[in-house]
């Protein structure tokens, strides 16, 4: 079992270097938080109580009374679930599940933290005491837990993955998330909890600070904090935003607050350093949601302490940070999800609208109140940690009247990034519309995908990218590849020689290029570097191109070095039916729509496989299965090429 363990630390690091760690493009030290900071005299102008906190606490009871009916009850009906609520024991086997079968879902962690939100938010609304028991019971069963974080994000510890060394409080994203929820129930609760007993608050405290916020503060080795090199990824301004509330919810010296508000600062701008000009996400958009989102979470807390005095809002990077989510929308809920991103996302609108709102972007602001009213669903109850709760109940009749429309752009480039996208008509998902990448394979939670495109009519998906399975220890380990999910064969993009393209930051594209107008947008990229030796490519050009309101082409322009005996293809992964109509043109049937392609069927004969998905992660998207067609080249040589057209039918 200690071997296992060690492998599985060392697996764990090794994918934490290569791959959430870019090392393209270089860090810029642009430093632009040091800079304000400094430009305003934190220490100065940092409000050190917690009279900069508006949001609502547990005696602005008017507040609370004022609610909506259906909110009450909802809130209500969740804590009376966990009124008999046994706080279980996590056991050493609990943490030791993730070495032993590689599950990171963790069950015994998530009950947990869902009863103490809903307890919380009961009392909150109720205001008569009837779930403060089961509250401080939840408190004193986080006191007693010797980790508050998830199994799978031990290996950084000194004594490996399996069991948390008390010694070496870790502080990962678990930590993170319940260090914020119940800070906040320190906040609300402690003059409550004084009246029972006055251990309550004051062991609550010691936890917290013990097991996180003085962790965090002491040491600056912990890898997403990124003062040890590299690009950390959306693990910083995860962690970073709910250390910078924690701290300014508990920490009661003023001059030990300003050093923790500032050492939160200094780490954000390792994460902004590591960021493209053009604001793009690697990512993908829903990782947005916990990167970009989250930067934008922390400069408005660190608006908020400061009384308006630190704003970075005007900065350009800041403000394309932001509207790269709304450029990579499709057709919510549908948005470009190369890499790890999920196919759909309903984002967080309260942060897209206020994140709009702030870099007076109206584009991004009607967008966060377009997705609003598209999950809205009444007056229940809303999810998310406690503060995140608490602030979107005072949003919401804002968000309801708020101009809403959805963000449509007709196309836009990212030239760092590499990743570009076009539609038939800018405000219409009526049509085609194309997301296409070049970039390089060691991008945060990469997929071997160099090359690759999406293609969706009427705003539904017929050429997709599938996505990734739910995660197991495989995920972050070596044998990343090994899942189908991640090799460039699934992904829409050609096979040479028998070769798919290999991870690692060597293997890239080189010139992408894009260029739109009103008639047409065209993306053109040589994906040969993307390729191991043993795929003997020299150059294999893939060029996409929308011809606006008519039809979407894939072309293919390639010389090989040598021809082999393995097949080379191009392959096409789609959420369609597939079926051929004669030699030359085979119809794909979506959800809505019908697409014919047409292709040259004296270059290339299509090969059609079903395949069925099963992980219960990637049925939420594709629960039909996917079938990917594989237009196999009949006589390749060393120099050829071949295109394929779609219309509609």
């Amino acid at each position: 079992m200690k071997t296992t363990a060690r492998l599985l630390a060392a697996f764990i690091l090794l994918f934490m270097a290569t791959s959430f760690l870019k090392a393209e493009p270089p860090v810029k030290e642009r430093n632009i938080l040091a800079n304000q900071s400094k430009a305003i005299d934190l220490a100065k102008a940092m409000v050190t109580d917690n009279s900069w906190n508006k949001l609502p606490g547990y005696k602005d009871r008017q507040f609370w009374d004022n609610l909506p009916a259906e909110t009450k009850q909802d809130y209500t009906k969740r804590a009376e679930g966990f009124l008999e609520y046994t706080w279980p024991v996590v056991k050493a086997t609990d943490y030791l599940e993730f070495i032993r079968s590689g599950d990171r879902r963790q069950g015994a962690y998530a009950a947990c933290s869902n009863a103490l939100i809903s307890l919380v938010m009961g009392e909150l609304v109720e205001g008569k005491g009837r779930f403060l028991d089961q509250i401080i019971n939840g408190v004193w069963f986080y006191s007693e837990q010797t980790w508050w974080g998830w199994s799978a994000h031990l290996g950084p510890q000194k004594a490996g993955s399996g069991l948390p060394d008390v010694n070496e409080p870790i502080v990962d994203l678990g930590v993170g998330e319940v260090t914020s929820n119940l800070s906040w129930t320190w906040y609300l609760f402690k003059d409550e909890f004084d009246k029972v007993h006055p251990l309550i608050s004051k062991r609550l405290k010691q936890e917290i600070m013990e097991k996180s916020l003085e962790p965090y503060f002491k040491r600056d080795d912990f890898w997403y904090m990124g003062f040890k090199g590299g690009r950390p990824n959306n693990w910083n301004p995860w962690i970073n935003y709910n250390m910078l509330t924690s701290y300014l919810l508990v920490e009661t010296d003023p001059a030990k607050k300003v050093a923790e508000v500032q050492k939160v600062i200094l780490s954000l701008d390792k994460f902004l350093n590591g960021y493209p000009d053009d604001g793009g996400c690697d990512e993908g958009p829903s990782y947005w949601g916990a990167a970009g989102a989250l930067l934008y979470e922390s400069l408005e807390v660190l608006s908020s302490v400061t009384a308006g005095k630190f704003n970075v809002f005007n900065d350009p990077l800041v403000k394309n940070i932001g509207n790269y989510f709304y450029k990579a929308n499709i057709h919510a809920p549908y948005f470009l999800n190369f890499a790890d991103a999920d196919a759909t996302t309903g984002g967080n609108p309260s942060i897209v609208y206020r994140y709009g709102k702030a870099i007076q972007d109206p584009v991004m602001q009607k967008f966060g109140a377009y997705l609003f009213r598209l999950n809205d669903k009444g007056d229940g109850a809303i999810g998310g940690k406690i503060g995140d709760q608490i602030k979107n109940l005072g949003l919401r009749n804002e968000l309801r009247t708020a101009e809403a429309q959805e963000a449509l752009v007709a196309d836009f480039w990212l030239p760092e990034t590499e990743v570009a996208g076009a539609r038939d008509k800018e405000g219409s998902f009526k049509g085609f519309f194309f997301g296409a990448k070049g970039g390089f394979n060691a991008e945060s939670h990469n997929h071997n995908d160099v090359g690759s495109a999406l293609m969706y009519f009427d705003g539904k998906p017929c050429l997709i990218d599938v996505g990734r399975e739910e995660y197991v220890a495989k995920t972050f380990s070596s044998r990343r590849y090994e899942i189908w999910t991640m090799q460039s064969g699934y992904h829409n993009l050609p096979v040479i020689n028998g070769v798919d393209q290999k991870d690692g930051t060597a293997f890239k594209a080189k010139n992408s290029t894009f260029r739109a107008d009103a008639k047409s947008a065209t993306f053109s990229t040589d994906i040969a570097g993307a390729y191991p030796e043993n795929a003997k490519v020299k150059s294999w050009v893939r060029t996409y191109t929308l011809n606006r309101g008519k039809s979407f082409v894939i072309s293919d322009k390639f010389e090989l070095t040598q021809v082999d005996d393995a097949k080379t293809s191009s392959n096409l992964i789609t959420y369609c039916k597939v079926t051929e109509v004669k030699p030359g043109v085979l119809k794909f049937e979506g959800d809505g729509f019908t697409l014919n392609m047409t292709y040259n069927s004296k270059v290339v004969k299509p090969v059609i496989e079903f395949k069925e998905v099963t992980d219960r992660s990637l049925k939420r998207y594709w629960p039909n299965g996917v079938t990917r067609v594989k237009l196999e080249f009949i006589n390749p040589g060393l120099k050829g090429g071949q295109t394929v057209i779609f219309t509609k039918a």
